[in-house]
């Protein structure tokens, strides 16, 4: 039952994630105050995420380092500066919209890139050693990167910053990952099946919570908010595009395409809105929280482009 419920809420993501938000705005004033509960529940999300990993896949992958090295460009060079410059062509003069389209693009890939690289028959091993590293990697380069781009504009809490992605990222997925080691890969399928489907379920609320908190920036659909959403979907829709176009530029095979594609386009949404709505005023999150909208609907429209790019019939003769 929980495996048939998993796989319901896989297909149902990209309904049920705009699904939160709008609920979210709708039930601000009842469930806001539940929003300390947040980063304990992605903090489970992150564990229940990690299970599936070990040391021994990130160490077969960083002994071919180039296409890591190209998602980490794509993620936190390429990106921030597009969001950076792109927000000050759209919003000149507006320092917290730009700071949140920044954070939207720094924050590191998203777990469930993981999902849509295994539908699509992409490099698990490269896609789960990616989300590994990035998330080792974002309590340092996420507040670093906004500090550059924001600079005193925006007051920021950075230690507090980092501290939060340690316990909502690092810690649990160290854990994940050495319950996995020890357990020969067991606990994936122990205790990492009967978690997945509350651990989207957890996705469903955390985006729920923060949505409620920036609800009285969402309720008014103004011109500047329809123009903040048409900014961010072409932002998240660049992000898949470029990490196409850059590994087929370095020649990758189609499975390293296809794990590029959805690592560099995918982002920790929900972490990164956990962040904005923690450590910056309520306009930093708008961008954020209006990320959620679209990214898993994007992942799905990209998966069915590079479905339709690779995907090549076996012939009868060829199967003899």
């Amino acid at each position: 039952m929980l495996q048939k419920t998993n796989h319901f809420l896989e297909k149902m993501m990209p309904i049920l994630t705009p699904t939160s938000v709008l609920l979210g705005v709708l039930l601000a004033d009842g469930i806001k105050f539940y929003a300390f509960l947040v980063p304990w529940i992605f903090a489970f999300m992150t564990f229940s995420g990690s299970l599936s990993s070990n040391f021994k896949a990130l160490k077969r992958v960083l002994a071919h380092p180039l296409p890591m090295f190209l998602a980490l460009l794509i993620l936190h060079i390429l990106m921030p500066v597009w969001a950076w410059a792109i927000g000050h062509v759209a919003f000149g003069g507006d320092a917290f919209t730009i700071t949140g389209l920044v954070l939207a693009a720094v924050i590191p890939t998203g777990i469930t890139s993981f999902i849509w690289v295994s539908i699509h028959k992409g490099n698990i091993p490269l896609a789960l050693s990616i989300i590994l590293i990035d998330t080792f990697l974002s309590p340092f380069i996420v507040p670093y990167a906004l500090t550059l781009t924001a600079g005193e504009k925006v007051q920021m809490d950075i230690w507090g910053m980092m501290q939060g992605l340690i316990l909502m990222v690092v810690l649990p997925s160290l854990l994940g990952m050495l319950l996995n080691q020890v357990t020969d890969g067991k606990v994936k399928d122990v205790i990492g099946v009967r978690l997945a489907p509350f651990s989207k379920m957890g996705l469903v609320f955390v985006v729920m919570l923060n949505s409620a908190v920036v609800a009285p920036y969402l309720k008014v659909v103004d011109r500047k908010l329809v123009s903040i959403a048409v900014v961010v979907f072409l932002l998240s829709s660049s992000g898949y595009l470029f990490s196409w176009l850059i590994s087929k530029m370095f020649k990758r095979d189609r499975e390293e395409i296809v794990t590029l594609t959805f690592t560099g386009g995918m982002r920790n949404i929900s972490a990164g809105a956990v962040v904005a709505v923690a450590y910056f005023p309520p306009p930093v999150a708008v961008p954020v929280v209006l990320g959620i909208l679209f990214q898993q609907m994007l992942a799905s429209f990209y998966g069915h482009m590079l479905h339709r790019l690779y995907y090549r019939p076996v012939h009868r003769y060829e199967s003899m």
